[in-house]
């Protein structure tokens, strides 16, 4: 596994260059270029919590494979424990990487390559630390783009939302895994999904807070370097191949629609942003009024692109997160490629430009 360096992989001119996504001027990285950063402190640590845990409700039956599979990176998307496309989709993807039927079912020989890997339980209490329980949050999150164009960051809505983001899952789910008792803040023990631990961010990983969203997401910054993306739209997945072909990770997508097609065909990723600005443009979105006001968006993990835009050599397309994360692979976009926050994250901490990126029907 190689050390992926958040920084290297898009020049300022990059992110000041390229043209955006989903029909819009490009994010922008600030137009500065600060000192470099001393060595971050290690931000938002849950730490673990002692307790019994309580058996799974019949209602959460397939949280244990979710979690499994999201840990090996073929991601169900949201972690919620019930059936559905996203998790036939990760199996799929486990399955192909594992050199098994492609079924999509969790049939004896599926279960026998999971179990190959460290057990883990499905679930672990946690301590919700002060400085996640006190982040700034935007609990009147306004939807109109001028409004939104006034905050100084996108950030959660609350801590029920950057608690489901933390681990992968969904308000609902975290209520009831935790009885209902939706009574949170510092210090509260709660029980999560058992996503696996995140490394410590780098020093170089502090600029544009980054450290802190890699964190905030529960995602380590050491991530396997890839070669080639493939995104199918038909399927509703992105695999991310590395040397020799190997498939080494699978993210559920969201892509274009009938109005906005994903643009099929060969391309490559010219740069990362990461916490982006967000350039609004109602004359290149189809669901926007004209009579608006192009407007500059800061970022937050409720930006509309995420916290990531991964730019591509088709003008005006990339890949990126999304502030809906329980809707990629049920919604349309305009004409990019979404993902959750948490898998646009580890994808950014693998990709480089010049990386091959394969969009087919």
């Amino acid at each position: 596994m190689k050390k992926a360096n958040p920084l290297k992989h898009l020049t300022l001119a990059a992110a000041l260059l390229a043209l955006a996504a989903c029909q819009q001027d490009a994010p922008r990285a600030e137009e500065k270029t600060p000192a470099k950063p001393e060595a971050p402190a290690v931000p938002f640590g849950f730490a673990e919590a002692t307790g019994e845990l309580p058996p799974l409700s019949a209602e959460l039956a397939t949280l244990p494979v979710q979690v499994a599979l999201d840990r090996l990176g073929f991601s169900p998307g949201v972690i919620d424990g019930k059936e559905g496309q996203s998790l036939k989709l990760a199996i799929k993807g486990f399955q192909l990487a594992n050199d098994l039927p492609e079924s999509g079912e969790l049939d004896a020989a599926t279960k026998a390559a999971l179990d190959r890997n460290p057990a883990v339980p499905p679930t672990r209490r946690v301590t919700i630390p002060a400085d996640f329980a006190n982040q700034r949050f935007v609990p009147n999150l306004p939807e109109d783009a001028a409004a939104q164009a006034q905050l100084p960051a996108l950030g959660y809505r609350d801590l029920m939302e950057a608690l489901a983001e933390r681990f992968h899952t969904t308000p609902e789910t975290l209520v009831a895994l935790n009885s209902a008792d939706t009574a949170i803040g510092a210090g509260k023990i709660i029980i999560v999904p058992n996503i696996a631990e995140a490394m410590p961010p780098h020093a170089e990983d502090a600029e544009r807070g980054w450290d802190k969203t890699l964190a905030s997401l529960g995602i380590s910054p050491e991530q396997p370097e890839i070669e080639r993306i493939v995104v199918d739209k038909s399927e509703g997945w992105l695999r991310a191949y590395g040397a020799n072909d190997r498939l080494i990770a699978q993210y559920p997508v969201t892509t274009g629609s009938e109005q906005d097609p994903l643009p099929l065909g060969d391309w490559t990723v010219k740069g990362v942003a990461r916490n982006p600005d967000y350039s609004f443009d109602p004359e290149l979105l189809r669901n926007e009024s004209d009579d608006q006001e192009k407007q500059m968006l800061k970022p937050g993990p409720n930006s509309p692109v995420g916290v990531v835009w991964i730019d591509l050599s088709k003008e005006h397309y990339g890949i990126h997160g999304t502030p809906v994360p329980a809707s990629i692979g049920h919604a349309e976009s305009n004409g990019c490629v979404r993902l959750t926050n948490w898998d646009a994250a580890r994808l950014a901490q693998m990709v480089k430009p010049g990386v091959k990126v394969v969009f087919k029907a």
